[in-house]
């Protein structure tokens, strides 16, 4: 019996893993590409430092937070974690740009009494909004205005809406708040306010998942606000590819799937056709819409109206300690109308001797304004390197860099999308369709989620034959 993987991603790699443990069956990935790992992508440079292409740190909270950890454990890679301790300047310091200025967001309680800029009044006013603003039963509107009605307006912009650009490169006003927000949005369908829904949450019973030694020392002891690996991210992908191919799993690069038939239970490359009996799918719902047109045109169709947003990273490296600030980075919010969404200070939750290591992120929900027409090296390092200057007032010429442009790369769960993937779900079900839908497209927002997400694939499939 054949298990097919689509995709050698995270989500491809975690869910072979998780099969080997579950299952006895014949494993088989397939790969479009000549490397494994998709977007996590770690470039060692001649004189050592790391460029992180796409995600550069973890967070380990929740349920996907502990079990990303468990199976860190497991891959026995604890000891190349660096944690980032909530009193780091890069747990603490975060700002957002507004006015043509850095603006540090509160990170203590005693801050929400406080007059901060940009807010034009203390954070606690915020909650006092929401005490006073009446329930709205919805089924579900975007993020920017469920805060914006529940906190106010400035929440909304200068709070929420950079933090949705940091998350998944999108447009507060689009993005749904049922989806990406659900905790919030259901206490407030649930006790007719947000405030009073937390409170509540404190008398409940706190969720029970399974926590391995790393886990609960990361959760619990140290409380880790994220961490990173000390050779970067591409080392869990890179861990889980030596891994499975040494447990004689089929892997198969340069393989794009050309076509799918679920009444034949065959998958097709250009060289041959591969039958299965069971299929996960981490490869893009787009993808994965075009190969079921044909036999399943109603799921076809909902897969294709999840949309996706483009990424450039500017990886920025100086040979001198130029920051004149410290903390995790800055993002800039939608109002602002700027092509960059943010920049992250690397050299400082990752130290690099002398040197000063930015990631300058553009396009996302703003990639069709700024860079359809020009998207050539030259415009794109100019650019990022304007705005460093301009904000960070960073003069100088980077002496080592890395553009990367990642298109169509992050999944946008926007207004509706809930409902989306129940549909899409529901009709997989319904026809009994061998498939199994894994990654951020479909449940979740980051790594954590997908690789929840494969390891309950890899547990449904072995549960059908128990």
């Amino acid at each position: 019996m054949t298990v097919v993987i689509l995709g050698g991603g995270i989500g491809g790699l975690s869910a072979a893993h998780y099969l080997l443990k579950n299952t006895k069956h014949k494993i088989l990935l397939l790969e479009a590409s000549s490397r494994l790992g998709g977007w996590i992508r770690s470039e060692k440079q001649d004189n050592g430092l790391i460029f992180e292409q796409g995600p550069r740190t973890l967070r380990p909270k929740g349920e996907s937070g502990a079990n990303t950890l468990n199976l860190i454990e497991d891959l026995k890679l604890s000891d190349q974690l660096k944690p980032i301790l909530p009193s780091h300047a890069a747990s603490k310091n975060r700002y957002v740009y507004v006015n043509g200025k850095l603006h540090a967001l509160p990170s203590s309680f005693s801050a929400i009494f406080k007059k901060l800029p940009p807010f034009s009044k203390p954070l606690i006013n915020a909650l006092v909004h929401d005490y006073k603003s009446p329930i709205k039963r919805i089924d579900d509107e975007s993020i920017y205005d469920f805060v914006e009605r529940r906190f106010g307006k400035e929440i909304a912009d200068y709070a929420i809406s950079p933090l949705i650009c940091g998350v998944c490169g999108g447009d507060a006003k689009r993005i749904s708040v049922r989806f990406l927000m659900k905790d919030l949005f259901d206490k407030e369908q649930n006790y007719g306010y947000v405030l009073k829904g937390l409170l509540w949450q404190l008398f409940q019973k706190k969720q029970r998942y399974h926590r391995g030694d790393l886990a609960k020392k990361a959760q619990r002891k140290e409380k880790w606000s994220s961490y990173a690996f000390q050779n970067g991210m591409e080392v869990l992908p890179q861990t889980l590819a030596e891994e499975i191919e040494k447990s004689n799993v089929t892997v198969m690069k340069d393989s794009p799937v050309v076509k799918l038939s679920f009444k034949k239970k065959v998958i097709s490359t250009e060289k041959e056709e591969i039958p299965f009996e069971h299929l996960i799918s981490t490869i893009p719902s787009y993808t994965v819409g075009k190969l079921v047109r044909d036999e399943h045109y109603p799921m076809s169709k909902e897969l294709l109206k999840i949309p996706y947003a483009s990424i450039i990273t500017v990886n920025l490296a100086y040979s001198k300690k130029l920051l004149n600030i410290d903390g995790f980075g800055f993002l800039v919010p939608p109002s602002e109308q700027l092509p960059i969404l943010g920049i992250v200070f690397d050299s400082c939750y990752a130290p690099f001797e002398d040197w000063t290591v930015l990631t300058v992120m553009m396009g996302g929900h703003a990639f069709n304004s700024f860079f359809k027409d020009n998207c050539s090296e030259d415009y794109v390092l100019k650019t990022a390197t304007k705005y460093v200057a301009d904000i960070l007032k960073i003069q100088s010429s980077p002496d080592v860099y890395k553009i990367n442009v990642l298109r169509d790369c992050i999944p946008q769960q926007t207004i509706g999308h809930y409902h989306r993937v129940d549909s899409i779900e529901s009709y997989a079900e319904f026809y009994n369709l061998p498939l199994y839908l894994v990654g951020t497209a479909y449940r979740g927002t980051g790594i954590n989620d997908t690789i929840l997400s494969a390891k309950n694939a890899a547990q449904s499939i072995a549960k059908l034959n128990q």
